[in-house]
């Protein structure tokens, strides 16, 4: 007894002893009214202090699992029999056992099957991976985070750690109003709920919008966002996809859709800067086109803000919700994710303010409310001014980078597509012959990894000679090397296609 007693880390002595000891008693090695070792045999056995099992045994009487008689000892007690009886005690026989997979809901097996991140590819260590599109942590200003988390701390520290509103951190709402209104948005009539990060505030929206008496319907980009794809397909929507262009959505293939499927579609989902897989901006004529098209035909826009932050060149092109002006047709999800500290799981949806209000009840059914602690971070941090600081020197960084990816691509991957304007990633198209997902076999041989660009797409099948290359956390020696291999496999597959072609 006592042999498996092992001490980790800088955790408390005393908890690890408590923490030991109840272990033991609920699994059953102690009865019910059994005296435990004394103080000081307890400390020689498992080589701590006598004190520290003093104040270990100290903390399972308040925890309830034992009681102490004076000048006798601590004795084991009797609630913790039921426990172990309850749990089978020591005869695995008795263990309750459930056969969970026969359980789960249709949403569940669904959300296992779509769930990319268990199917993709483990970077194992010293490997170039382009499958990242997170922001380099390099780049983060720690220094700048700690004073905003004191700063906020000193003012108001006590109540954020208490609970708070569903709706959300009220200066960080207002600062987000003011933030959306210099992006030419006319926020009356207008309103704003803070979310943990885009996807809930994806998922809110669609569990809102959700038709209950049939399948929903909507309309969107092809290819797009994986997280969209799947979200759409679990919240039990059909997807229609209308393919991009060189300036964005194909807006003939559009209005024909619209045209022949009217009153078809519940909303329409767009990513309109920076699209994600093609790095796409969608041009102001396209962008009118499309508002006047869902104004035509009474479609709701989910306009995905992705990357927004990350423009290399160019003039500022309004959001799609500032083109509606006075309207309410478009819901905005934004987040500052893919430019600004991920960890800090924070998102806005704005939109009509009858429809937030009804987001605000779903929110806080669901969640209670985003962490406060993280969104009183998140403001003081913009509030001090660090937010443009940090935007200037990361957008010199990233478009460093893509300038540099875009070169090697030009070089050693000169007979595909390149799309991208600006964001931490390019889509690469080939000719219909090159399988992308065969092309990684063997680029993981050689030591690349990169995300194969089908899974952005609506159907199966399509996309299969397209792939993403994430630039913003490889070094430029990773970015050189590891196209230059990817750039010699295409090469090899060709001349193997060309092989079996001619035997």
């Amino acid at each position: 007894m006592f042999q498996d007693f092992k001490l980790v880390g800088d955790r408390p002595v005393a908890i690890q002893v408590k923490e030991y000891i109840k272990r033991l008693i609920i699994k059953g090695t102690f009865h019910k009214d059994q005296k435990l070792p004394s103080t000081r045999e307890m400390s020689s056995v498992l080589k701590v202090s006598r004190n520290t099992v003093i104040a270990a045994y100290e903390g399972l009487e308040d925890d309830g699992f034992t009681y102490t008689i004076p000048s006798r000892g601590s004795y084991v007690a009797a609630m913790v029999d039921r426990l172990v009886a309850d749990n089978g005690g020591d005869d695995a026989s008795f263990a309750w056992q459930i056969d969970w997979k026969t359980r789960m809901s249709k949403y569940a097996v669904s959300a296992a099957e779509l769930d990319m991140m268990k199917q993709g590819i483990r970077a194992p260590r010293g490997i170039i991976s382009f499958t990242s599109i997170a922001p380099d942590e390099q780049l983060f200003d720690l220094g700048d985070v700690r004073r905003a988390f004191m700063d906020r701390m000193a003012i108001e520290g006590q109540v954020l750690l208490n609970y708070g509103y569903a709706k959300g951190y009220k200066p960080l709402i207002d600062y987000l109003m003011r933030y959306m209104e210099n992006k030419g948005v006319d926020i009356s009539g207008k309103d704003l709920l803070i979310t943990s990060g885009f996807t809930e505030g994806f998922d809110i929206v669609l569990s809102a919008l959700r038709p209950s008496a049939r399948r929903g319907t909507v309309i969107c980009e092809n290819p797009t966002h994986h997280t969209a794809i799947k979200n759409l397909k679990l919240q039990g929507f059909e997807i229609t996809g209308i393919p991009m262009e060189r300036d964005g959505i194909n807006v003939e293939q559009f209005e024909a859709v619209l045209q022949k499927q009217t009153n078809s579609f519940d909303l329409a989902y767009l990513t309109p800067s920076y699209h994600n897989p093609t790095g796409i901006v969608m041009s102001p004529a396209k962008r009118s086109a499309v508002m006047n098209l869902m104004m035509r035909y009474q479609i709701p826009v989910i306009e995905d803000g992705f990357n927004e932050e990350l423009r290399y060149s160019g003039a500022h092109i309004a959001p799609l919700i500032a083109t509606a002006g006075r309207g309410n047709g478009v819901i905005y999800i934004g987040s500052f994710s893919k430019v600004l500290f991920p960890g800090l799981r924070v998102g806005w949806v704005l939109g009509d303010r009858a429809l937030i209000d009804t987001l605000e009840s779903i929110k806080r059914a669901r969640t209670i409310h985003t962490s406060t602690i993280d969104q009183s971070i998140l403001y003081q941090y913009l509030l001090n001014g660090n937010f443009e600081k940090y935007v200037k020197r990361a957008r010199m960084e990233y478009k460093r980078k893509y300038e540099l990816t875009k070169a090697c691509c030009d070089t050693h991957l000169s007979e595909a597509q390149l799309s991208g304007d600006g964001g931490l990633h390019v889509f690469l198209t080939f000719p219909a012959g090159v399988n992308t997902r065969q092309l990684l076999e063997a680029c993981i041989d050689q030591g690349v990894i990169y995300t194969p660009g089908d899974k952005f797409f609506i159907h199966e099948g399509e996309g299969t000679n397209t792939l993403r290359l994430g630039f913003s956390r490889v070094t430029d020696e990773q970015i050189e090397r590891g196209i230059q291999i990817i750039g010699q496999q295409v090469r090899n597959f060709h001349k193997a296609c060309g092989h079996k072609n001619n035997p």
